[in-house]
């Protein structure tokens, strides 16, 4: 074994310029082959690329050959790569991963840019960009936010288009508040009240607990060179896809950046706290371990084949919970 790879990097010193001249090779280096995402223990030259490509669209002279005097060469797709930006820097274009915020809280992450109606769109929380329901439709967004130095109007990269509200215990819907048999007992005894000629009048109130399926908001850019459709350390969303237990998972956060974990619980029901009073009950949540810490809501979290299986938006030293992207994108109408 030692042998053979000693004889691959004698051959990747004479052939790595020659591979690197390639348009979409990015980086060289000896590792073992990779078969069907199985790693075997036979050495070869590895080729870094962009992305990957048929054969069958690349010339005789762009295809990077099968082997090098004998050792397998093997390719992997790993995007641009870049030198690494602390998240709470201002980026212009603007990756998913980095610092957001609606001007009046601190800061959380944009997660990743979706579409609606063919439009970009940045994904986040209600709490960052919406000011957990306290925000107005075309209020500023900023990049980085508040609590890293943005300031309006200077770094104001989109709009509030949309989000979801937050329900809490104790939202009403109408002026009784309350359920029909509730609303039938009360006019019944303001019936009797009201023979009796008592001034007196009784009015239901409801203060159940209000379940819910996302903590989800988007903006607007205000130009569309800002919109990098990618996330910092991650690369492109390669699509979608529905998270089960085991699923080994990933994100790239404002507060703790690429951090790898796995969803250990489904179908979670959790009393998330919003500020000092407020608790909002969640339900069909997913649960992964320590992967998290505050900041980081907000950010995409993606699955090893880089589709999006959920947006992170809350947690605790132990924990990280997640709502379901298919809820997400269904309660915003996203695409990607």
């Amino acid at each position: 074994m030692n042998e053979a790879i000693t004889t691959a990097r004698k051959l990747l010193q004479q052939h790595s310029r020659d591979l690197l001249s390639r348009p979409n090779v990015v980086a060289t280096g000896v590792g073992f082959k990779v078969a069907g995402d199985v790693r075997s223990d036979t050495p070869s030259i590895i080729c870094s690329v962009r992305k990957k490509v048929a054969a069958a669209a690349l010339s005789s002279r762009d295809l990077v050959p099968r082997e090098l005097d004998g050792v397998p060469t093997d390719v992997i797709e790993t995007g641009r790569i870049r030198a690494f930006q602390a998240p709470t820097g201002r980026f212009r274009p603007a990756p998913g991963g980095v610092s957001v915020g609606h001007r009046e809280i601190t800061a959380g992450t944009l997660g990743c840019w979706v579409r609606r109606e063919g439009q970009w769109m940045m994904l986040s929380n209600n709490h960052v960009l919406a000011n957990s329901n306290d925000a107005e439709i075309g209020d500023p967004i900023l990049q980085p936010g508040p609590f890293d130095s943005g300031r309006y109007p200077g770094d104001q990269i989109a709009v509030l288009e949309d989000f979801v509200p937050i329900k809490f215990p104790g939202d009403t819907n109408g002026d009784s508040g309350g359920c029909g048999i509730a609303g039938t007992i009360v006019s019944i005894l303001n019936g009797i009240a009201g023979i009796l000629d008592s001034s007196t009048r009784v009015k239901s109130f409801s203060i159940q607990q209000v379940d819910n399926l996302v903590d989800a908001a988007i903006g607007r850019p205000l130009n569309e060179e800002d919109v990098l459709p990618e996330i910092l350390n991650i690369g492109t969303v390669a699509g979608t896809a529905s998270a089960d237990l085991g699923t080994a998972v990933k994100k790239s956060g404002r507060t703790t950046g690429f951090t790898q974990g796995e969803i250990l619980q489904v179908d979670v029901t959790v009393d998330v706290q919003y500020g000092t009073n407020l608790v909002a009950r969640f339900t069909d949540q997913l649960m992964a371990g320590a992967m998290s810490q505050g900041g980081d809501s907000g950010s995409a979290v993606l699955d090893n084949q880089n589709r999006l299986v959920g947006l992170l938006f809350a947690g605790s030293d132990q924990t990280t919970i997640i709502n379901r992207i298919e809820h997400v994108f269904d309660a915003l109408d996203l695409s990607l």
